[in-house]
């Protein structure tokens, strides 16, 4: 299992291919190339983060634990008292309620929609055609200066309040480096409903041959 411990701003040196007739399976593939081979990626059997999030002016120390048969785990460190903020053993999904602090399981159609994603790890992008995923190049965009190529990713349709609705990823690839730097999906439920969760990645930096991102 790889543990990723530090943030630490690190320079990659990949191959270039020229930015101008890419097809959607050179840049996913020249991605996990340049960030330590696909079937090195392939053999990965586990991942562990340990991270920071800020809240409110609080530091709150976070691992977070991936392996490849599905199951994860996600542990936090509240001013002193660990607990768990969520777990999946590959059938029952658990939260803990941060209002009563008891553990509550999740209902079937949020454990069905992420019994979907058991056989995402380590990226849905990785031999994603066997996954019955689909991929299509969007037109190229500019994200504060840097240039990127624009995947989109279909995967499994997921339910939402019983309704069949689409499941799509959109990941925003460097030209010169083929990292993704960006990715983006819709918020299904919520307060937040119909808007974009969008997460920013940098400071790839190698742990035991393959490249994550630090930030």
């Amino acid at each position: 299992m790889k543990t990723i411990k530090t943030l630490i701003i690190a320079l990659i040196v990949f191959a270039i291919t020229p930015a101008s007739a890419q097809t959607a399976d050179e840049i996913i593939n020249n991605y996990f190339e340049n960030t330590g081979g696909a079937a090195n990626w392939a053999k990965l059997d586990g991942i562990k983060m340990e991270a920071e999030a800020n809240a409110q002016g609080m530091v709150i120390p976070v691992e977070i634990y991936q392996t490849k048969d599905g199951k994860q785990l996600v542990k936090i460190d509240l001013q002193g008292q660990e607990m768990t903020q969520f777990s999946f053993d590959g059938e029952t999904m658990w939260t803990t309620n941060f209002m009563t602090m008891a553990a509550e399981k999740s209902d079937q159609e949020a454990t069905d929609n992420m019994k979907k994603q058991m056989k995402d790890f380590p990226s849905p992008l990785l031999n994603y055609k066997e996954k019955g995923y689909t991929v299509e190049k969007l037109e190229n965009e500019t994200i504060e200066g840097t240039e990127t190529f624009k995947i989109q990713l279909t995967q499994e349709p997921i339910m939402v309040d019983g309704v069949e609705t689409a499941n799509i990823t959109y990941y925003y690839f460097e030209t010169e480096n083929f990292v993704p730097i960006v990715s983006e999906s819709k918020i299904q439920q919520g307060p937040m409903k119909g808007q974009m969760n969008k997460t920013t990645l940098s400071d790839y930096e190698e742990v035991d041959g393959l490249y994550f991102p630090f930030q």
